[in-house]
């Protein structure tokens, strides 16, 4: 595997866990997203699945990216990561936020990271509710506090 991009690519992890009802972001950065280089002939999911684990102790419940963008003189792949417990770092609770808006012809001028975690925390919650694998690996409290994150023509009315 390699890429047909031109500068480095990195790899943005955000982990999430839930900590009783109320979603959380943490790492070993605390609440900051990690950023990992990644090289031309390296898997990125493979190479953030051996960093999260390297990092938590423990093996992550799911990692999945959602999305890229260039920012930072790269293209960032965005992974969402869901980790059983935040095991005594520092995390700080997801608040909601809206998504980055642009005109029709023109990216946004600025992305936030909490923008992005919000795009990454909405596309889990469409993967938790359509994608099998996905939803086997998520509890029922994970897919009950993800269901809130469906935009609404999309939420199942039945």
């Amino acid at each position: 595997m390699t890429w047909d991009v031109e500068g480095p690519v990195q790899a943005e992890i955000f982990v999430v866990w839930l900590n009783r009802e109320r979603l959380e972001l943490t790492g070993p950065c605390g609440a900051a997203p990690w950023y990992v280089q990644l090289e031309p002939t390296q898997h990125p999911v493979e190479v953030v699945d051996r960093i999260v684990r390297n990092g938590l102790g423990s093996s992550p419940r799911l990692v999945h990216s959602t999305s890229w963008r260039s920012d930072r003189d790269a293209v960032i792949l965005t992974f969402i990561v869901v980790a059983d417990s935040a095991d005594g770092m520092d995390s700080r609770r997801i608040d909601r936020t809206e998504l980055a808006r642009s005109q029709a012809t023109a990216a946004p001028a600025e992305v936030e990271h909490d923008q992005v975690l919000e795009h990454a925390l909405r596309h889990l919650a469409w993967l938790a509710a359509d994608d099998p694998v996905v939803a086997q690996e998520l509890s029922d409290e994970w897919k009950s506090v993800l269901s809130s994150y469906v935009p609404e023509p999309f939420r199942n009315l039945g």
